[in-house]
């Protein structure tokens, strides 16, 4: 049977820096700590099997192609968006174009934000 390892010391166990002024900085200082003691707990070779497990799956080639697509998938969804908001403006813009056509043709034109009914 092997000797069980010595622990080894971790010197600083908790975040530096400043203290969190939003939740989301809460909860990456939090993410870190548990990185740490994971970490720790690998170092010392007490992890679970579920730790272990997690960050071989962490860095495995599977997660990054779902990162990947991930992000992709957060690309499109901003480019749909973005065509949205460019499909308002090009209502508008012919909007003001038959507005301007009507002018040309002699018929009279409403001022701007008002609805003309002839």
């Amino acid at each position: 049977m092997q000797p069980r390892k010595q622990p080894t010391v971790v010197t600083q166990n908790h975040v530096s820096g400043p203290p969190a002024t939003t939740p989301a900085e809460r909860e990456q200082q939090l993410t870190a700590l548990a990185y740490n003691l994971v970490e720790q707990r690998l170092l010392d070779g007490t992890a679970t099997s579920q730790e272990t497990t997690f960050f071989l799956k962490l860095g495995g080639e599977r997660e990054q192609l779902e990162k990947e697509k991930l992000r992709r998938e957060n690309n499109l969804l901003e480019a749909r968006q973005e065509q949205l908001g460019k499909g308002d403006r090009m209502e508008e813009l012919l909007e003001r174009a038959v507005r301007a056509f009507k002018g040309y043709s002699g018929e009279e034109i409403p001022p701007d934000g008002e609805e003309y009914y002839a």
